[in-house]
């Protein structure tokens, strides 16, 4: 999918316009003082796509949410609102400032911090989420670094995609607030799931899985020969498929599956690890 012509106008209106929209007690609700450092532009997304896209993540305490290219820190700092703790990355000096005084005022100074810092130099491991207002070839050039975050991370990017990786959601919304058409894209880190898998403890099922970002590919067989495959699906770190009539269900830790069998006499425990 490529990026709407609708957000990438939206960009340089934004950009080149000469006014400003009033700003709210807190935030102003999209700003623009032209500031380009780095690769981004500075362009603040509405507060209630902000909303939405924290309700697509589904963040709440608990949650550790990361924000690349945060501005005036508003996600961050609505994040934290919610329960949720994090920090947001700006190359900006005048924008951290910004930031640090909008948690201050908030009263989330202790779960929401702010660094200047170069987002490709930025260690996003501890995200459970992880939330980005960029373009579509910084998307690309970080998408390698996502992939490797932790699996069931969820990705929340404002109007941008990551090109041929297929978000799990998306959401299509007319702002309040700017009247222009947003795009919040969901995506679930999901866990490496490729390869020759054989089933533990006697079950003879052996399985091969084909994995294109979280779609799989799944292919069976027992004692007995080829199985029918239905259903394969990858959330995550979890997998499930029907083979044969019987429902697996699992978590993939590195090399090793451990869930539950259900059909036939009732649920069992079933495990699989992964074969060189």
């Amino acid at each position: 999918m490529r990026p709407t012509i609708t957000a990438l106008t939206r960009v340089a209106a934004i950009l080149f316009a000469s006014g400003i929209v009033a700003p709210a007690p807190a935030f102003s609700q999209e700003q623009t003082d032209g500031t380009f450092i780095g690769d981004v532009p500075y362009v603040a997304t509405p507060q209630d796509v902000v909303d939405s896209m924290l309700d697509l993540a589904k963040v709440g305490p608990g949650d550790y949410v990361i924000d690349l290219g945060s501005g005036d820190g508003r996600l961050v700092v609505t994040a934290a609102k919610r329960g949720a703790e994090g920090f947001g990355v700006d190359l900006d000096p005048k924008r951290i400032a910004e930031s640090i005084e909008n948690a201050k005022k908030a009263g989330v100074s202790d779960r929401a911090q702010f660094f200047q810092r170069d987002l490709f130099e930025t260690d996003f491991a501890r995200a459970t989420v992880l939330t980005m207002y960029l373009l579509p070839d910084i998307n690309l050039a970080l998408r390698p670094k996502v992939l490797g975050l932790k699996p069931g991370t969820r990705v929340v990017s404002h109007d941008f995609d990551m090109g041929d990786w297929v978000p799990d959601e998306r959401l299509r919304m007319r702002s309040a607030v700017t009247h222009y058409e947003s795009n919040a894209y969901l995506w679930i880190v999901p866990a490496n799931a490729a390869g020759r898998w054989q089933a533990e403890g006697g079950d003879a099922l052996r399985f091969e899985i084909a994995q294109t970002f979280q779609q799989i590919k799944l292919q069976a067989r027992n004692a007995q020969g080829p199985l029918d495959i239905s259903e394969a699906r990858l959330g995550g770190d979890k997998i499930s498929f029907t083979a044969d009539g019987r429902a697996y269900e699992g978590r993939i830790d590195g090399d090793v599956l451990k869930g539950v069998m259900r059909g036939g006499s009732g649920d069992a425990p079933w495990s699989a690890r992964r074969v060189p």
